[in-house]
């Protein structure tokens, strides 16, 4: 087996819906840009509130992908 090398970069994901949601939104959009992706962790939740009511619900997660550097 070869040896490998992983990045690990912090991304904050939004909806109206939920946290789950606002979690596969970051997942997402990383995907369209990054490949390999291997491990989301979850690391903070968060709600953005506006008269009383949630308006958005916020996930950070901690992603990690393999590097393969200039190829």
């Amino acid at each position: 087996m070869a040896d490998s090398v992983y990045k690990v970069i912090e991304l904050v994901g939004s909806s109206d819906e939920s946290w789950e949601k606002a979690a596969a939104n970051a997942i997402k959009m990383a995907s369209k840009s990054l490949r390999d992706l291997r491990i989301a962790e979850v690391l903070q939740l968060d709600m953005q509130i506006e008269d009383g009511k949630i308006i958005t619900y916020r996930t950070k997660v901690k992603l990690s992908f393999k590097y393969h550097g200039g190829e």
